[in-house]
């Protein structure tokens, strides 16, 4: 028998693992590998794949896991931090680049009507690709990830107008008034379902598919749940990756959602390998090279506008000027869903097929361009920061609470922590319990202002400036704690903090232990990994019920962390200086007797014989909430009775056996 997709599947992985390795080889990201392989097998390249329409319906479910595997990571508390991104940024970002786009279109002579389409298609940007490499590169939860993601979260919902207003852009359409009600409708009614699924229906369908212990069926549980919330946002005429992205914000309100995260991440993995593919399959590369001036003329057109608008839009919303320059250059790109869009201008003749081919160069070539654009943001950010542009920024920006000198001109000798998500929140409740004087610093202004009603010691601003520290009176603070999620903005901090003040005890939080040679070198005197901190309370805990001693144990510890966590990546065995003392087989356990009667309920100690028979000692009884800590022979166990025993593993379930 003949399979043709199946074939098409293996030349597809089959160049995929080989591109990717080699480029691997030179650090660029796989992404931009899975997008050179479908230029290789594709119909402008050597043409080796046949059924090129299901390699695109498995490219959807590619980013239908990518959203629903983000939808998981985020909460619905989290999610509404942002809504003021989402909404207000959202709209300002797609009306000003449809205007703009409108404006130098209908300058070049094309119609109203192709330059207002033109101006949807370049609104929109790409979710999978950017989602991807700010995931991989852990930036999704810094200041410019989340606002790349509530962009990007309004053009997935505002592409579903977009699609109804086209009709009516070639007349083609009589009943739009309609179809936006019965959409909003819709629309309302799948919030509400998903409001309740996720407060009300699925923690309780998911404990009890837990309870089986059954992984197949938590597996088929989860996946059935993200293609049902799509299907379901599907038909009513919404996207299908929004409906995937709504199913994993129900899930991530359970407490089942980092199970459900790592059971569908091998399955993403796999298909969104398959959309970055198929969208390498569009570019035509004799048509490309025809008009290479063109085309690159265009996109660095689209590259300089389009960045641009995202820049002042994520500026309007008073971010700083680092996250501002961030993400204009994160969301340049021209996205998966405007491939959608353009077959409905195709169709309703907005797009001329030599428009569309110049479209598709342009978009693949950005996409192509992404990867490398987003790994040198850093730099161009640290450029600008350290040009003449950044003082007259400062100026337009600055804070006027942090003019406020009466609650800082006497501060001294305090805790200036950086960051107030849950480990500086933590951090101040510490400090505040302990009576040490300390003050916040946090760059989002909704956490600032809500926190500044309750009485916080909290002020807006980006640590990356030297004066915002400064005017924190770092010089005088004992010790800088920096607790963000951004790697690259914690350095440069890192670096800020001990350039103005030499002396401070600098304590830093961060997500990977590959990152503390890095900040150590920068002047951290203490790095804090999440990574492995987790790794040794784990096995202190399991330590201690082996009943280590305490002080081999404390002294285990600290030389884990002294080493800065060597002996966890290091493949030869615990270092010989460290004694280890001869594990005892036995462990202490408390058992509930149940039994009405038989071998042990209502009989002595010395009836039972409990260690010939079963191996164990009674070291104590609790019965009616009394604590019976002598036993004697003629100690009786009665029903009810909580025995605490000790033992081996085997010969206490055997005496649990007996008493139930």
């Amino acid at each position: 028998m003949d399979f043709p997709l199946l074939h098409d599947i293996v030349i597809l992985l089959g160049f995929s693992v080989v591109v990717v390795f080699i480029l691997q080889r030179f650090r660029l990201p796989s992404i931009l590998g899975f997008l050179i392989t479908g230029l290789i097998i594709g119909p402008y390249g050597f043409t080796l794949i046949e059924s090129q329409e299901q390699i695109e319906i498995l490219s959807e479910i590619g980013v239908i896991l990518l959203l629903f595997v983000i939808g998981m990571e985020l909460t619905v508390k989290q999610l509404s931090s942002i809504k003021r991104t989402v909404f207000y940024g959202g709209f300002l970002q797609v009306g000003l680049t449809t205007a703009i786009t409108l404006g130098i279109f209908l300058g070049l002579g094309f119609s109203w009507t192709q330059s207002v389409f033109i101006g949807f298609l370049l609104s929109l940007s790409s979710t999978a690709i950017v989602l991807k490499i700010l995931q991989d590169r852990n930036e999704i939860s810094s200041p410019h990830g989340r606002t790349a993601l509530g962009l990007l979260i309004f053009q997935d919902i505002i592409v579903v107008p977009m699609m109804l207003f086209t009709p009516l852009l070639a007349g083609s359409s009589t009943n739009l008034l309609n179809e936006i009600l019965i959409l909003v409708i819709k629309s309302g009614l799948i919030v509400l379902l998903t409001y309740l699924g996720a407060r009300y229906i699925v923690p309780r369908a998911m404990y009890l598919i837990a309870k089986t212990k059954s992984k197949e069926l938590f597996l088929l549980s989860t996946i059935t749940l993200c293609f049902a919330v799509a299907f379901l946002t599907a038909s009513a005429g919404l996207s299908l990756a929004l409906g995937a992205f709504l199913a994993g914000l129900i899930i991530s309100e359970s407490e089942y959602s980092y199970q459900a995260t790592s059971t569908i991440l091998p399955f993403r993995e796999l298909f969104i390998s398959f959309f970055f593919i198929s969208i390498g399959m569009l570019l035509n590369l004799d048509f490309l090279m025809e008009n290479i001036a063109i085309v690159m003329g265009l996109v660095l057109a689209v590259f300089a506008v389009k960045g641009t608008i995202i820049a002042v839009v994520t500026a309007l919303l008073k971010y700083p000027l680092r996250t501002v320059i961030l993400t204009g250059l994160a969301l340049f790109q021209v996205g998966e869903f405007s491939f959608i869009l353009s077959r409905i201008g195709i169709e309703y003749g907005l797009l001329t097929p030599e428009m569309n081919q110049y479209f598709l160069s342009v978009s693949v070539v950005s996409m192509l361009l992404t990867p490398f654009v987003i790994i040198f943001s850093e730099r161009i950010s640290s450029l600008v920061l350290n040009s003449a542009l950044n003082k007259p920024w400062q100026m337009i920006i600055k804070n006027p609470k942090l003019e406020d000198r009466s609650t800082l001109k006497d501060l001294e000798n305090h805790v200036l922590i950086i960051g107030y998500g849950i480990n500086g929140r933590n951090l101040a409740k510490a400090a505040r319990y302990a009576k040490i004087p300390y003050v916040i610093l946090e760059l989002n202004a909704q956490i600032v202002r809500k926190e500044r009603t309750k009485g916080e010691p909290i002020y807006y601003g980006d640590a990356v400036h030297e004066h915002i520290l400064e005017r924190l009176r770092i010089k005088k603070a004992r010790v800088v704690v920096v607790a963000i999620s951004d790697p690259s903005a914690t350095k440069i901090i890192v670096s800020n903090v001990r350039h103005l003040s030499p002396s401070v005890y600098l304590l830093v939080r961060t997500r990977y232990v590959k990152e503390i040679e890095s900040l150590l070198a920068l002047g951290a005197d203490e790095v804090i990994p999440e990574e492995f901190e987790t790794s040794v309370e784990m096995f202190s805990r399991v330590l201690t019920n082996y009943l280590v001693p305490v002080d081999e144990l404390e002294n285990l510890v600290d030389t884990i962390r002294s080493d800065n966590y060597d002996m966890f990546q290091s493949k030869n065995r615990l270092p010989r200086t460290l004694t280890s003392p001869k594990i005892p087989n036995f462990k202490i356990s408390c058992v509930r007797v149940i039994a009405d009667q038989g071998e042990v309920t209502g009989k002595t100690i010395n009836e039972i014989d409990v260690r010939r028979k079963f191996g164990v000692n009674v070291l104590a009884i609790s019965r009616k909430d009394e604590m019976i800590n002598s036993i004697t022979p003629e100690q009786k166990i009665l029903k009810n009775d909580l025995v605490f025993i000790s033992g081996d593993q085997e010969h206490i379930d055997n005496f649990y056996k007996a008493v139930n």
